[in-house]
């Protein structure tokens, strides 16, 4: 993982983005992460930084049920942020809905569109689908990606956690690959927003 280099994360052009952490997507593989990403957003929080809340949900008729047969994630329950994230939510600078593994909606484009960030701080579930989606396409819009590879997880657990690591480090860099130490001393470093 790298120290950021010379790169700094500042929490007023930087946006924390977490991705689908909900109770649908909660496992014995994934739990362990919620400590790191209710801290993570927290210490965000108090540093006057913004932070995007995504939530699956995935509608009858779906590739995911078409294709693979899942029909997981449409009741309201399993919809639902996990507890320890719901004291954050209501402070989120927005919540984007998706019916698909990216942010990167027509909405969640024109959130970070007009937010103007420059930079994408990603944790959440799954590293090896919607993480790993998202930042990709982070990317490709031409906004800087961070995966906080402490503060994410896979429902199929480490091997596949492991796999959209190695995946991000050729395709978006290495660089790019975090620790939730070295956000929140960078966050620390910067003080808060104004």
């Amino acid at each position: 993982m790298t120290a950021l280099g010379r790169r700094t994360v500042d929490p007023c052009t930087t946006a924390l983005i977490v991705i689908d952490v909900q109770n649908g997507f909660v496992n014995r593989h994934s739990r362990d992460a919620i400590p790191a990403i209710a801290h993570l957003v927290q210490r965000w929080q108090e540093a006057g930084g913004p932070v995007v809340f995504a939530r699956f949900h995935n509608a009858p008729g779906s590739p995911y049920e078409r294709i693979t047969g899942w029909t997981d994630l449409r009741t309201a329950e399993e919809q639902a942020f996990v507890d320890e994230l719901a004291p954050y939510v209501v402070e989120a600078a927005a919540v984007i809905d998706k019916g698909q593994s990216s942010v990167f909606t027509a909405d969640g484009a024109q959130v970070f569109r007009e937010a103007g960030w420059s930079d994408l701080v990603l944790c959440g579930i799954d590293t090896d689908s919607c993480v790993y989606d998202s930042a990709v396409d982070a990317y490709h819009a031409g906004y800087r990606p961070w995966i906080v590879t402490d503060a994410c997880a896979s429902t199929g657990g480490s091997r596949y956690h492991d796999a959209a690591l190695l995946l991000a480090a050729r395709n978006i860099s290495a660089g790019q690959l975090v620790t939730s130490e070295t956000i929140l001393q960078q966050l620390g470093a910067q003080g808060a927003c104004a």
